[in-house]
């Protein structure tokens, strides 16, 4: 699945319970998660850069089809968490490519597309942290590149236990 988001830290520990039921599970992306990722593509837009959002929310039945591949499936492993264990299950999570000038999406660490002598991929990565998001390419183990989320201190057994940021403390524009 992929969608476009085009344009023309948050770390607070504090949760609210919810019930440890299927309907409790979210269906979209975090709205800090989807602010804060708006503001993303049009800060890099700013520097000529077209980010590419290929993934956000991803319920864990697509997450168990995805982390099939390379092993029950033909193709490589993109992942090490089955359903539920993905902070894309609980819509803190995206994944992003670029886009090129002549409209290719491409996942290219070392493309230059805007001219200015850096890479345009870690330009999108430092302005990613400066907006609080964590990156995968900083992980020690399985390095995932094109992934970004935002874990507001909860760890994924927390969010397995029900537990959720507090929107109501928490706005797009808090640090």
């Amino acid at each position: 699945m992929m969608f476009y988001i085009e344009a023309s830290k948050d770390n607070n520990k504090e949760t609210t319970p919810s019930p440890k039921h299927s309907n409790s599970y979210p269906t979209e992306l975090n709205p800090i998660v989807k602010e804060r990722t708006n503001q993303l593509v049009e800060q890099a837009a700013k520097k000529g850069i077209t980010v590419v959002i290929t993934d956000g929310f991803r319920s864990a039945a697509d997450q168990d089809q995805l982390y099939k591949k390379g092993r029950t499936v033909s193709g490589n492993i993109v992942t090490n968490a089955k359903g539920g264990e993905s902070y894309h299950n609980y819509g803190l999570a995206i994944d992003f490519a670029l886009k090129t000038t002549a409209g290719k999406v491409i996942w290219d660490m070392q493309y230059d597309g805007n001219k200015n002598g850096k890479s345009d991929w870690y330009e999108v990565v430092d302005l990613a942290k400066n907006l609080g998001f964590t990156w995968g390419g900083d992980w020690t183990k399985f390095k995932d590149y094109p992934h970004l989320q935002m874990d507001f201190g909860l760890s994924i057994a927390d969010l397995q236990n029900g537990e959720r940021p507090n929107t109501t403390s928490l706005t797009a524009d808090s640090k």
